[in-house]
């Protein structure tokens, strides 16, 4: 062969080569190698839309109650997505499927199982495809209990505030109520007018509220005096400080090194009477932010971080439920002035309301902290289990002996919080907390919280509440006064009170 003729071949081989490399970097996905996943999951791809559109997506359900199914259409789509109860309501939980704007929430997290492709269901698709029969995807039932989720929605929006609320089964971990507002109506991003949804999500996506955001997991706030319950536990734990211990009872302390002072809630006096003093279970109590920045500097930077991951609060420290979750975070204690802020809540202290429900949840739960979840079983399309998810232990965060101690200041806490001495057939133990924020928290509204758990020697539900921005009640506003009418709805509601 003489030499043009080799270097023609040669280059028609260097050429085959890489047309044979190029279609296996399109068709075939290799761990990170390859584009045929992102090609696949790409939206504008539409022969994967026509393919997943023209099987009937798996439901979504609570206790029997159903929350997102699909309906036969006569357009090239033959499926459509639908959201028949309470849509806004259940909105944070089931998230939305959309054609122009994917998917999130538990449409998102369980896709694989709703449109069928799990391996889970292999089996089933061998059948169906041997059988000739459509194929179908998997259900996905949740741990929502929808009696609840409706009563906490409604208390949201009867006075159209914007927040969240959060309950969980305090020995399982399974989250009962998942709610956050303002919301919207999945169903309007469902469609399949491409225009109109892509509309509507503009529409959302610039919305001043948020309506997309769920509040429960992917916000996070200051706490206020809800993280007080923390700083106690630190100190319970390590021998620190006991219940009858004396700390500052003045209405006002400067902190070291600083000029700064902090006070408690409109300057009053901690407690009863004129006393100097005042004991760890009054303080906590009255929610005395003197007597707290005294013990949370006595226990130390060190300790109280360590409490706080004992809860569940710091990096790294979330798995999905199986929706997203942000951490939390005690943020950055460079000295004894700094700790003393986030010895009330404030300063860098930021929680999400799920960590805030969990943390209520582990002192009901005798100080064992669960692993919360949204979903109970996976199902296949013939209702089967193909999953039921078991309860997990993440750790004891304090002794039985400290979380008895800290429900009994609890139980005293909502002697005092307003409305807290309202009859009911089962005892509820509470910590409130007034949360300042902005860059002129004086005249800010604050954020208000109620944290609690009931029964409290029994309990069933730990509850977390935040209104944001003092709701209704703007500078005025408390966590007794705005969340914790809130909760107790939604306990009431779940226990026949």
């Amino acid at each position: 062969m003489n030499t043009p003729l080799r270097r023609v071949a040669l280059a028609v081989m260097a050429m085959i080569v890489a047309l044979l490399i190029n279609a296996t970097y399109v068709q075939v996905q290799i761990g990170p190698i390859g584009k045929a996943d992102s090609l696949r999951n790409d939206p504008r791809n539409d022969r994967v839309l026509l393919d997943e559109y023209a099987r009937q997506r798996g439901q979504i359900s609570a206790a029997g109650t159903v929350l997102a199914s699909s309906v036969a259409t006569d357009d090239r789509y033959k499926y459509l997505r639908t959201y028949p109860t309470d849509p806004m309501a259940y909105a944070p939980v089931t998230g939305f499927y959309s054609l122009q704007n994917g998917n999130n929430g538990l449409e998102h997290a369980e896709d694989s199982v709703l449109n069928g492709s799990d391996n889970q269901l292999f089996g089933r698709r061998l059948i169906d495809l041997i059988s000739g029969r459509d194929p179908r995807g998997g259900n996905v039932v949740t741990t929502i209990n929808p009696i609840m989720q409706k009563v906490a929605y409604e208390q949201l929006t009867a006075k159209k505030l914007t927040g969240s609320v959060v309950a969980i089964e305090p020995s399982t971990g399974r989250i009962l109520t998942m709610v956050s507002t303002p919301s919207y109506d999945p169903n309007t991003l469902a469609g399949h007018d491409a225009g109109r949804v892509e509309d509507t999500y503009k529409q959302l996506d610039k919305d001043t509220g948020r309506p997309l955001i769920n509040r429960a997991v992917s916000m996070t706030y200051p706490p206020g005096s809800t993280f007080k319950v923390v700083v106690t536990a630190a100190a319970l734990s390590n021998g620190i400080a006991k219940p009858e211990d004396q700390f500052t009872a003045a209405p006002r302390i400067t902190l070291p090194g600083t000029q700064t002072t902090l006070e408690n809630y409109a300057g009053s006096h901690c407690g009863p009477g004129d006393a100097q003093t005042a004991s760890l279970t009054d303080a906590f109590k009255y929610s005395c932010n003197t007597a707290f920045v005294e013990l949370g500097i006595k226990v130390g930077t060190a300790k109280l971080k360590d409490e706080a991951s004992a809860f569940g609060i710091g990096k790294d420290l979330h798995n999905s439920i199986p929706i997203p979750w942000t951490d939390s975070t005690v943020g950055d204690i460079p000295d004894n002035a700094a700790l003393g802020q986030s010895s009330i809540g404030q300063r860098d202290v930021a929680l999400t309301p799920l960590d805030n429900a969990v943390i209520a949840a582990t002192i009901a739960n005798g100080g064992v902290r669960m692993k919360p979840y949204l979903v109970d079983q996976l199902q296949a399309p013939d209702l089967s289990t193909l999953s039921t998810t078991k309860p997990t232990s993440v750790g004891q965060a304090v002794t039985p002996q400290v979380a008895t101690q800290i429900t009994n200041l609890m139980l005293e806490s909502e002697k005092n919080t307003q409305g807290g001495s309202q009859p009911r057939p089962y005892q509820i133990a509470s910590k409130t907390g007034t949360a300042e924020h902005g860059t002129d928290p004086r005249n800010t509204p604050p954020h208000a919280w109620y944290l609690a758990f009931a029964p409290a020697q029994n309990p069933k539900i730990a509850i977390a509440v935040i209104v944001e921005n003092g709701g209704d009640r703007a500078l005025a506003a408390t966590g007794g006064s705005v969340a914790a009418p809130i909760a107790r709805a939604v306990l009431d509601a779940g226990l026949g009170g």
